[in-house]
């Protein structure tokens, strides 16, 4: 693997050493040079060409948002935005992703040592993955499928391994399902969605897509807890569906998604004959919290075949484990396709584990929905 080139963009003396130091201490990532504003930032871009760039949301002169939206029509390129955790910057932050950005971090805080540790372990880990990730699936046309005019689905899921599982046995190989079986069976009960880095445009795109009549739908992204809440609101502003943030003991309603809550894993229950949403602090699974694994092993718990489970966009394993015991109780499961996936991570994996039934093109993902809750 080449060293990947980082330009680092902030206001601050400060926060730019700050930068440098902690992506420097990877022996893959080279900072080849820092900027204090769109201007030298530009200059530095043209001369150096970088493969990532760090931007701040808020700048002297021209803003992030600004710089950020230009670069996207001119020369595109991954960037991870670092900002404030702000109520009025998560609402900027947001706005970057739409733009275009890959992902974005907090601002480290000095002086809590366990903090700083865990926020550079994050930002490392997030800058090395957006080098690789693919800028042509964050816009397209609308109406144009990722994978082209003529894109079909995949249905052949590899064999499936076996995953050890919370209890200690291990679970069985499913079985094939083909595209047609998956939507001429009894409509879904429940539809369970997992995304992390491109999520914040895919979750938005299925959701929105979506008809106004539809199963209860319960959703993780790897997302701050400070950001969940804005994220929520923004979705339900453009959808049929109401959209909101999950709070604990939540009743799983009809023509409702729920979003958990950052830094809480998000399980389903059955209490007093009702499905809840139960919210808990538990340790870290694949490296979050919220998990799409603790989510989707209690959905393959309660309901079974009566589930849907997608995976979209991401870096890293989460969500395989869990969308393969799904398929193993009997949900039907979509992947996201390689070509419109932002981070070819998530979804890559629960397709090599046998976990998904059929890969999608992101903008085709809704319409696939749709047609299973026509038989509702």
């Amino acid at each position: 693997m080449s060293t990947i080139r980082v330009l680092v963009v902030d206001d601050s003396a400060v926060m730019r050493k700050i930068l440098t130091k902690i992506l420097d201490q990877d022996p893959d990532l080279d900072v080849i040079a820092t900027a204090s504003n769109a201007e030298f930032a530009q200059q530095k871009i043209d001369k150096l060409k970088p493969d990532v760039i760090t931007l701040d949301v808020n700048m002297p002169g021209m803003d992030g948002l600004t710089f950020l939206e230009k670069l996207m029509k001119t020369q595109p390129m991954p960037v991870v935005m670092v900002s404030s955790a702000t109520e009025e910057n998560c609402e900027i932050t947001l706005r970057a992703l739409e733009l275009g950005a890959i992902d974005f971090v907090c601002k480290p805080r000095a002086g809590i040592d366990a903090t700083l540790e865990e926020q550079a372990d994050e930002m490392i880990y997030k800058v090395k993955h957006a080098a690789s990730a693919n800028i042509a699936a964050r816009k397209r046309p609308p109406g144009v499928s990722s994978a082209g005019p003529n894109t079909t689905a995949t249905n052949s899921a590899p064999p499936a391994p076996s995953f050890s599982r919370g209890g200690g046995g291990t679970a069985v190989a499913p079985t094939r399902v083909s595209n047609e079986a998956a939507i001429t069976g009894i409509a879904p009960a429940l539809i369970a969605i997992g995304t992390s880095t491109g999520g914040a445009d895919a979750l938005p795109a299925v959701l929105s897509a979506l008809p106004a009549q539809t199963p209860p739908i319960v959703a993780v992204i790897h997302m701050p807890a400070q950001f969940t809440n804005s994220f929520a609101k923004r979705i339900d502003r453009n959808s049929q569906i109401t959209v909101e943030e999950a709070r604990h003991g939540a009743p799983l309603r009809k023509n409702h998604a729920l979003i958990a809550p950052g830094d809480q894993h998000m399980k389903l229950a059955k209490v007093n004959g009702k499905y809840e949403v139960m919210l808990n602090q538990e340790p870290k699974v694949n490296r979050h919290r919220p998990a799409v694994d603790v989510l989707f092993e209690s959905v393959a718990e309660l309901y079974g075949k009566a589930a849907v489970g997608v995976i979209l966009t991401g870096m890293g394993n989460d969500g395989a484990k869990g969308l393969l015991a799904m398929r193993n109780a009997g949900s039907t499961t979509i992947g996201q396709d390689e070509a419109s996936s932002v981070v070819y991570g998530m979804p890559r994996l629960a397709h090599e584990a046998g976990a998904v039934q059929t890969q999608l093109p992101l903008d085709k993902i809704a319409s696939r929905l749709a047609r299973m809750l026509r038989k509702r």
